[in-house]
């Protein structure tokens, strides 16, 4: 009984730091993403050290504007595991967010990644909603030189309300944040969801449904 007990209070434990574990931690200095493997694991295989090079560690796309000119009027250049393989196993990653004026990062998830926003240049109205049942939103005006955080898998969204241009850098707790854009989710998937599940799930009536399908979703990543 005792032996029972102690394998049911272990297992308890595992469970629960999976539960609240985000990406592994390294096991080694790195682990360098190897493209080329056509071994599929939960991450990437780790490319011969003796292949690796400084190469794998660095990447120089956020030293330039992203071009804001889409329908959004915002820019995410991302830097994350895809962008530089050195990031396999280490849990991080960053994006650089441009925005012109009226620019917007629509409302979306990173369901992997809790997020801390850096604001370098202009003027930001940020803000994340918690989930069900309250659905509160915690939003903020940020200004050049201000941090604000948005927690794992929550929706949350920027918004450019200055009449100039802004820079925000983001660092991510995933090598691999992943994003989940609420709009192009809904109304943009591929087979489109049925119109008769989001006309009753929005309360509104399917020809609405059928419009917002119809359109073009942008993306701005």
């Amino acid at each position: 009984m005792a032996a029972t007990q102690i394998l049911f209070l272990a297992f308890l434990a595992m469970t629960s730091s999976l539960a609240t574990a985000s990406d592994p931690s390294p096991l080694q200095d790195f682990c360098v993403a190897d493209d080329n493997s056509e071994v599929l694991v939960n991450g990437f295989v780790c490319k011969n050290p003796a292949m690796v090079s400084a190469e794998d560690f660095f990447f120089s796309g956020l030293r330039m504007p992203g071009d804001t000119s889409n329908p959004l009027s915002s820019k995410v250049t991302q830097a994350n595991v895809a962008q530089i393989p050195g990031l396999n196993t280490l849990g991080i990653s960053m994006a650089r967010i441009d925005y012109a004026p009226g620019g917007l990062n629509p409302p979306h998830t990173h369901p992997r990644a809790t997020e801390i926003l850096f604001v370098i240049h202009g003027s930001l109205y940020v803000g994340f909603v918690t989930s069900n049942p309250n659905n509160t939103l915690f939003s903020k005006v940020l200004n050049a030189g201000d941090v604000f955080v948005f927690p794992e898998g929550l929706i949350h969204f920027q918004f450019n309300n200055g009449p100039s241009n802004a820079i925000a850098i983001a660092g991510l707790s995933s090598q691999n944040p992943g994003v989940i854009t609420i709009a192009n989710a809904v109304f943009g998937s591929k087979p489109p969801i049925s119109d008769e599940v989001l006309a009753k799930a929005f309360q509104v009536s399917k020809e609405t449904v059928e419009k917002l399908q119809a359109q073009f979703w942008p993306d701005n990543n």
